[in-house]
């Protein structure tokens, strides 16, 4: 059970799945990690078994990153996104947690990247458009129903897409310079004048200035990305569901609406 000690595999149950792992039921075939984790999945209905399964997964993925080592499993890749898939095609959509990101082959990682790259060598104009199609492309390859730059009376917004059971609008930006307080400031008032569930997510392939961050606050509707961000998730082949995940989840224990791909994913 990989890093887990009793306490952390109840703590891990408790704040991802909602799950009283240490619940005697879950011991009726013995009391070790790896007999309750089988018994709740053997008990469990499809969607939580997804749920659970895939929040093991993003925990594995970590834990090999940071040992440094290779994965002991041979295909073990392929042979997860299997099993997700057959429990996937029997569960209902699950409100409470995303469908999992789907596993890319090294060729389609390789030519996202290659686009990012070549998106960098257009004129200032070719390139704003091309970087909204790019960021719609590679929404699309991970199943977050991504959807075109639309204008409502008054404004623009460069596009939306589905996480988990959130909505959010995109403010995607490649300026020489990085992003200040005002262009923030004013993506965070489009998202004020949505429903409540409404979320916003600001691509600057240039990044974000500190004293824009910091002036632009804390406790926001609002997370960031920058161009390194999207260049370090490629060549680390991390999936961008992951990725946004976890800045969510940052954000919502720091209030920090920009921490970086290399800080929340530690090699």
């Amino acid at each position: 059970m990989l890093d887990f000690s009793d306490t952390s595999f109840a703590d891990f149950f408790k704040s991802e799945l909602k799950v009283g792992i240490d619940d005697p039921k879950y011991a009726a075939n013995g009391g070790s990690k790896g007999k309750r984790l089988r018994y709740f999945l053997q008990n469990c209905d499809d969607t939580a078994a997804v749920r659970a399964l895939t929040a093991l997964w993003e925990h594995r993925t970590e834990y090999i990153a940071r040992s440094g080592g290779k994965d002991p499993v041979v295909d073990a890749a392929s042979r997860y996104q299997g099993l997700i898939d057959r429990l996937s095609s029997c569960a209902a959509t699950n409100p409470a947690r995303p469908a999992p990101a789907p596993i890319l082959d090294r060729q389609k990682i390789l030519a996202i990247k290659a686009e990012l790259l070549r998106i960098s060598s257009l004129g200032a104009q070719a390139r704003g458009f091309a970087f909204e199609g790019f960021l719609k492309s590679l929404f699309d390859a991970f199943g977050l129903a991504a959807q075109e730059p639309f204008r409502l009376r008054g404004e623009q917004i460069d596009g939306s897409f589905h996480l988990g059971n959130d909505t959010y609008l995109l403010e995607a930006k490649w300026h020489g310079q990085p992003i200040g307080v005002a262009d923030l400031h004013t993506f965070h008032g489009k998202i004020e004048q949505k429903a409540a569930w409404t979320r916003g997510l600001f691509v600057s392939n240039s990044g974000f200035s500190e004293d824009g961050l910091v002036a632009f606050g804390r406790g926001k509707r609002v997370i960031c990305m920058d161009g390194l961000d999207l260049y370090e998730m490629l060549d680390r082949k991390i999936p961008l569901n992951q990725v946004l995940e976890r800045k969510v989840r940052r954000a919502a224990e720091t209030g920090m609406p920009f921490l970086r791909v290399r800080d929340l994913f530690p090699s």
